[in-house]
């Protein structure tokens, strides 16, 4: 089975829904994923734009979700506390936080890429922001697997 992620509020390729940008409620989408590959101790996921202007901008960077999960519920930042740790993004923040591009800058495409790892924890402080903590998740990657949402003021 072929390891894949999916959000039941938009399919790939397609605009996310306002409500999940800071233009809205800033609500973290809910994602599944099948065919966890044989060896999987844990996950992370990072959501990036590579349309941002100042290059490459990070939303959010999760590490140790279990092994053993299926989801990300919607709004799983906000959510009592779980064995999942957020690291801060570009925008300072350990947490989601949703697109919000500037007007003008044409369509934005948001990468999710849940990435399947070889360990159980990792123990990377939440201020080392996203772009060393993913640095750190790839040393323990099996397999990767993605979605990209759009978004455009």
């Amino acid at each position: 089975m072929t390891f894949s992620l999916i959000s039941p509020v938009f399919a790939d390729g397609q605009p996310i829904p306002q409500k999940y940008t800071r233009l809205g409620e800033n609500l973290f989408p809910p994602l599944k994923w099948t065919g966890t590959p044989e060896g999987t101790q844990s996950f992370a996921l990072i959501v990036e734009d590579p349309d941002a202007t100042r290059g490459l901008f990070r939303h959010c960077v999760i590490i140790n979700i279990p092994g053993n999960w299926t989801e990300l519920p919607q709004a799983v930042d906000t959510a009592p506390d779980h064995s999942i740790k957020f690291i801060k993004n570009d925008f300072g923040n350990a947490r989601y936080d949703g697109p919000q591009p500037p007007a003008g800058t044409g369509l934005h495409h948001y990468w999710f890429r849940l990435a399947a790892l070889d360990a159980v924890n990792l123990s990377i402080p939440e201020e080392v922001g996203a772009e060393e903590a993913w640095k750190k998740v790839r040393k323990h990657l099996i397999e990767e697997a993605a979605i990209v949402g759009t978004f455009e003021q």
